[in-house]
């Protein structure tokens, strides 16, 4: 590269770092790998925030195993900066989420206020008859994996407790795989209840049109986000 080239890209590299808000630890939900946030990341990007992807397998891993390393990854985002680290989890990356925060794996001091916000997508905090459904076929559990047969199928009472602001989106276009397992009474995303996102305690909870994968590329969800991220609240 010509001495001229580089002198041209340094500033734009300074000027992408100054225009930097922090970070987003994006958990991926069930049979996904992450490069579905693609146009969410760009989305993202354009309004400020970095995504990062936490790497797992829904079916190969435990979810205690997992909430380790996502604290883990949180906390070297978080190392020797100031600018915030927020955290965003789609479906049953919610769910690990709120697992991060119960077994108390983060530092309430250091990730809550302006410096972390969560969001879940589409997250069935109350559990999930799509699943349910599913687990009782044949191979269905199985095919649920070990994070999401730990998770989907745990029938415990949530709440969140926790310093971190919680802001919820759910969606309410039900086109999805959870209409061929199970019957819906009310709005849904095609998979998920919106009465499964709701969570004593949460600082906010918004419905926007949108189906349970389409969440993930929708840019109202990724203004919602950066809105919540930037102000605990939706706009």
């Amino acid at each position: 590269m010509s001495a001229s080239r580089t002198r041209r890209l340094a500033p734009d590299r300074a000027a992408d770092a100054a225009r930097l808000r922090g970070t987003v630890l994006y958990v991926h939900g069930l049979w996904q790998t992450g490069a579905e946030s693609f146009l969410l990341r760009r989305r993202l990007a354009a309004q400020g925030w970095r995504l990062r992807v936490l790497p797992y397998s829904s079916l190969g891993e435990r979810p205690e195993v997992v909430a380790r390393r996502c604290a883990r990854e949180a906390k070297r985002l978080a190392a020797g900066t100031d600018k915030p680290v927020h955290l965003l989890g789609h479906s049953l990356g919610g769910l690990i989420l709120h697992r991060v925060f119960d077994e108390g794996l983060l530092e309430p001091d250091r990730f809550s206020g302006d410096f972390c916000r969560v969001v879940f997508l589409g997250s069935p905090v109350a559990g999930t008859r799509s699943a349910q459904a599913l687990a009782a076929w044949r191979f269905g559990r199985r095919m649920l994996g070990l994070a999401g047969a730990a998770e989907l199928l745990d029938g415990r009472s949530r709440e969140w407790r926790h310093a971190a602001d919680l802001g919820i989106i759910a969606g309410n276009w039900p086109t999805g795989l959870g209409r061929l397992l199970t019957r819906f009474d009310g709005e849904n995303d095609g998979t998920v209840a919106v009465a499964e996102t709701r969570l004593p305690g949460a600082r906010d909870h918004r419905v926007l049109r949108v189906n349970h994968t389409g969440m993930l590329i929708a840019p109202e969800v990724a203004r919602e986000i950066a809105h919540f991220l930037e102000h605990g609240r939706f706009s």
